[in-house]
């Protein structure tokens, strides 16, 4: 095996390729996390008889030029394609792989640059799909802990600091609370231009649009805990390409080396063999048309086919207290804690189902239909589904957020997905549901002044009522006990 650094379309590249005379196919990973990170990854591609190549984007650690997020990925990975291409050890096939932003690096390869340097298959896991799609949820609702984190971590410097944001809040607990947002990096102590124009970007969904019109094999990577599982499996769902696989597991942003809760030793999947694999399927032509891949069913250790749904089932939740609370923006509820609050006026809307006489496996979109009234121009409602143990322990399954507008003190019926589910919920387990007016600091405050959350810099408390008869919780509910699958057959085939 042959290591060497180069310079292609004047970006810092790292090369590894297999022993031997060659050519050989090219695996393509463009990050702004720090190439050198990538290393064994590299070496484990090139001891399988791809030539591993990973630069840095530009602006970021060794690549010369002005780092702007999500602005030049397309012409530069373009000429990274073209230049690979090239080479002489190069037999001209290219998979383009990578996770989170560098999904992104690899997804407008795919999708946005002339067909001389598209792709010949894409691997991306957990993908940020561009700025708008990271910035917000597909209600419109800021995302403001992710968003706070990874730009006080990489923005607007060469290297990253992966820990600034949590030393940050050791130093000033308050630090997200700072209004108006778009001036937190002041707070912060960071010089951070780009940050304001985060909130400027609307486009979501473009990438998603874009790939019915794909042409390559795709490999859609994600977790069931991470904060973009539902734009990983849209992707999947619009893929346009001749093939399109799906894998979710109980994991987190960083997948296997994240598991979240319900994951078992079925779901340590060795994802790096399994790309392998299934690259040189896609590059041979030999992967059967169609969308098709696997889910993980938590707490059951076992996977089921990616399409698998159950039939819609609402379990009666009767209301505990809180048809009318007080959204206060100055005290929110907040994402990071389970605790409700048993003294006190309430700040949120309360119902718990009876236990569960028997085991359910649910699996599917989770959603919430309610009536309800807001007391202030401007409201979000948030809704958090959470399991609780027969020992009152709490696990939170589902969120969702919504953005309203509507007339002060007009009661408005709406249904509110919470994304989706693949859990067996066991016996004797109650569903808690919570409804309030904000869910922080993992989404901005709404100020409810009908002013832009972003931009506000003054607060009011909303009033609010729940119709506690008009709640219905949605539940996909398989019949009976699934038949597993094997992940690796189903990503294969």
């Amino acid at each position: 095996m042959t290591a060497f650094s180069a310079t292609a379309g004047d970006l810092a590249t790292d090369v590894h390729l297999p022993a031997g005379a060659g050519p050989f196919p090219a695996v393509l990973i463009r990050t702004p996390y720090d190439r050198a990170r990538h290393a064994a990854e590299a070496r484990g591609w090139a001891r399988r008889g791809f030539a591993a190549v990973v630069q840095d984007v530009r602006g970021r650690f060794a690549s010369p030029g002005e780092w702007h997020p999500y602005a030049h990925e397309a012409a530069d990975g373009a000429a990274a394609v073209r230049w690979i291409r090239r080479q002489t050890w190069s037999d001209g096939r290219l998979v383009a792989l990578g996770a989170s932003y560098a999904a992104h690096c690899a997804l407008v390869l795919a999708l946005d640059v002339p067909e001389d340097a598209r792709p010949d298959a894409v691997i991306a896991a957990v993908p940020a799909l561009g700025l708008a799609d990271t910035a917000r949820e597909a209600s419109g609702v800021e995302r403001l802990l992710s968003r706070a984190g990874w730009w006080a971590a990489h923005g607007d410097r060469r290297d990253s600091d992966e820990g600034a944001l949590e030393k940050a809040l050791a130093a000033d607990p308050g630090l997200l609370t700072h209004l108006p947002l778009t001036r937190l990096p002041e707070r912060l102590g960071r010089d951070l231009p780009s940050w304001a124009d985060l909130w400027r970007h609307r486009d979501r969904g473009r990438l998603v649009a874009r790939a019915a019109r794909a042409a390559v094999p795709l490999l859609a990577v994600g977790g069931h805990h991470d904060h973009f599982t539902e734009d990983t499996a849209a992707l999947w769902r619009a893929w346009g390409g001749p093939s399109a696989r799906l894998l979710l597991g109980p994991w987190r942003h960083a997948l296997v080396t994240a598991p979240g809760p319900g994951a078992g030793p079925a779901h340590r999947l060795n994802l790096g063999a399994l790309y392998v694999r299934w690259a040189r399927r896609a590059l041979a032509g030999e992967l059967a048309p169609g969308r098709h891949g696997v889910q993980a069913l938590g707490g059951a250790d076992l996977w089921l086919p990616a399409g698998t749904e159950g039939a819609p089932r609402t379990p009666p939740a009767r209301p505990v207290h809180g048809s009318a609370f007080t959204a206060d923006p100055r005290r929110p509820v907040r994402s990071d804690d389970l605790t409700v609050p048993t003294d006190g006026p309430p700040d949120r809307c309360l119902l718990v189902t009876a236990p569960l006489p028997r085991p359910l496996d649910v699996v599917g979109p989770v959603s919430v239909h309610l009536r309800a009234t807001a007391h202030t121009p401007a409201a979000d409602w948030a809704v958090r589904l959470a399991a609780l143990t027969p020992g009152g322990a709490a696990e939170r399954l589902a969120v969702g957020v919504t953005r309203h507008a509507e007339p002060t003190g007009q009661e408005t019926a709406f249904t509110l997905g919470l994304g989706r589910l693949a859990r067996r919920l066991p016996a004797g387990t109650r569903l808690r549901l919570e409804i309030a007016g904000h869910h922080f600091p993992a989404h901005a405050r709404n100020p409810h002044t009908g002013d832009d959350p972003v931009t506000a810099g003054r607060l009011l408390a909303s009033r609010r009522e729940v119709d506690p008869d008009s709640v219905a919780l949605t539940l996909p509910v398989l019949p009976s006990r699934p038949t597993p699958v094997d992940p690796a057959e189903e990503i294969l085939r």
